[in-house]
């Protein structure tokens, strides 16, 4: 965390416009998780490709809908996400980046600006995140919203992608402990919001899709489950990074788990159902 990221106060930024967020990334102002921010805003995770994979991965996402709604692509070149947040800059606007090279993670950096290319195309990805409102709203408590970094619990799976081209692997998912006496109200409130991954994958025993102990988490930090809590787990937009190792691709940029593109779409308006 830099010294911006400590002196800001993120508790400004809980119900600030989306603007007001990715000008603090765009700053280093903001170098921490996003989770929490903007609430009620649509957070996208962010996966960037050379054009040449471009297609294929569309084919991918369009196969795996769960872990990869579709929010956003970018024309090759423009770092400007024009549907979902104009003026914003794909490149400066999330307060972390990940690179990965060859299916290995190589450096974790605030802007990409030196890593941009003019046949570089964005996919903006929904993320779980953008219905923490939603639940809050019915008085369902979000565990990783209460802790100082506001980071969810992230594992990858024994779940198969649908491979599309290069592209194939696990799906990522988040686990969230619910209250077991709230868990019906909280599958039929997300799966009213498809654009952020929708109903669960999942509920309960983590061993039935591969997680052999809720304590190893692979991205974010562990959120114990309480004695009256269930672990219940949704896909993922980090499935993109688990993709890119499985499929040694030369060069994928996605954002650091947690730190998220916060669009100017609002979640109530792409409610279904």
């Amino acid at each position: 965390m830099t010294a911006h990221s400590r002196s800001l106060d993120k508790a400004s930024l809980r119900y600030a416009v989306p603007a007001k967020v990715r000008l603090a990334a765009r700053s280093g102002a903001l170098a921490s998780a996003t989770h929490g921010l903007a609430r009620g805003y649509v957070q996208a995770n962010l996966a960037i490709l050379p054009e040449r994979y471009a297609f294929d991965f569309l084919r991918f996402c369009l196969r795996n809908p769960k872990p990869c709604p579709i929010v956003e692509v970018t024309d090759p070149g423009d770092p400007q996400p024009r549907l979902s947040a104009p003026g914003a800059d794909i490149r400066t606007d999330l307060p972390g980046y990940r690179i990965y090279r060859d299916g290995k993670f190589v450096e974790e950096v605030g802007s990409i600006e030196a890593h941009w290319r003019e046949d570089s195309v964005a996919f903006l990805l929904g993320c779980s995140n953008s219905f923490d409102q939603i639940l809050l709203r019915h008085g369902i408590a979000q565990r990783h919203t209460e802790g100082a970094d506001g980071r969810i619990s992230v594992y990858r799976s024994n779940i198969e992608c649908v491979p599309a081209g290069i592209f194939h692997g696990p799906v990522a998912v988040t686990m969230r402990p619910i209250p077991s006496k709230d868990v019906v109200q909280v599958v039929e409130l997300s799966s009213r919001f498809p654009i952020a991954h929708g109903a669960p994958v999942h509920i309960g025993d983590p061993a039935a899709i591969g997680i052999a102990d809720l304590k190893q988490v692979e991205w974010g930090r562990y959120n114990e489950p309480g004695p009256d809590d269930v672990p219940v787990y949704w896909a993922c937009g980090v499935t993109p990074q688990a993709v890119a190792m499985a499929a040694h691709i030369p060069e994928m940029i996605t954002h650091s788990p947690g730190h998220m593109f916060v669009t100017d779409l609002h979640i109530d308006d792409l409610r279904t159902g």
